[in-house]
């Protein structure tokens, strides 16, 4: 499907009926990877309508030359939540990168949120993260056939639990997206990769069931920054989980799954114990 905005177009998948849940995948993937390590959740539960964009230079959607920073992504995302659910309250869940824009949308949309899931989120720029140094942790024979040496290497440099039920899905959902990646584009906008403003103080707590999910192993976006805005977000959970890096969802995927799923629990119970009034502000959709 496509949503058309005034200065973008965003091609995005949808299933399911109910209560929206916009799901934002890493850098730099596309909608895929979201949609393996969510929807097997979904196959007993109903009450969701799920929404996964690609987001700008990546998957299918095209880079306006006019995105130059972060927050005009978020704004973009912003525009896109008000065409296809206005007025709607929904959850947002992000993973690495869309972790990053997830909290945006915390700070932009705050009010209209029923529930936050962050998988191995990012915090914030690169040189800024602390980082767990990686290590391996458990390896097994791995067939390597129809993976390239470039891919092969970016496997063994971050996956922390080489198995080849890793491997087959990274072949699935991780490599090719990044064959449609857009990388002038992500290059630049990698050189304004934070928002203007401060994504760790939010104006006020939020009060509504959330999740972090990180790995103790995580090379790549870490766990100790994830920690220190724990105090903004009074009903979180969060779960350092070892034997986990940054591929997490597959290195733990019983646990993610059992994780996640009773965050799914906490909205609903919440939704329901404590409805809310309709919200005034929304456009038409397209």
């Amino acid at each position: 499907m496509e949503c058309r905005l005034e200065r973008a177009t965003i091609h995005y998948e949808e299933t399911g009926k109910g209560r929206p849940l916009l799901c934002l995948h890493g850098w730099p993937l596309d909608h895929r990877h979201m949609v393996s390590t969510l929807e097997p959740l979904f196959r007993k539960r109903t009450g969701w309508r799920r929404l996964y964009p690609d987001l700008p230079g990546m998957g299918r959607t095209q880079a306006p030359e006019w995105i130059t920073c972060q927050d005009e992504v978020l704004e973009v995302l912003v525009q896109f939540v008000d065409r296809v659910i206005p007025g709607e309250r929904f959850c947002v869940a992000g993973l690495s990168y869309g972790g990053l824009l997830a909290q945006g949308l915390v700070h932009r949309l705050g009010e209209r949120l029923d529930g936050v899931l962050l998988v191995v989120p990012s915090m914030g720029p690169k040189e800024a993260r602390r980082l767990a140094p990686w290590r391996l942790i458990h390896e097994e024979p791995l067939d390597t056939a129809g993976v390239s040496a470039e891919g092969l290497a970016e496997f063994r440099a971050m996956a922390v639990a080489q198995t080849q039920q890793l491997l087959d899905a990274w072949k699935k959902t991780i490599l090719p997206p990044q064959e449609l990646a857009d990388g002038p584009f992500l290059e630049r906008l990698r050189k304004h990769y934070g928002f203007s403003f401060d994504h760790k103080g939010l104006p006020r707590p939020f009060e509504k069931p959330t999740l972090f999910l990180v790995g103790r192993q995580d090379n790549v976006c870490g766990y100790v920054d994830a920690l220190d805005v724990i105090e903004n977000y009074p009903r979180a959970t969060f779960a350092v989980l070892d034997r986990a890096g940054h591929c997490l969802d597959m290195e733990q995927p019983e646990l993610t799954k059992a994780l996640i799923t009773e965050w799914l629990d906490r909205v609903e119970e919440e939704a329901e114990a404590l409805p809310h009034p309709p919200i005034g502000r929304g456009v038409k959709r397209a």
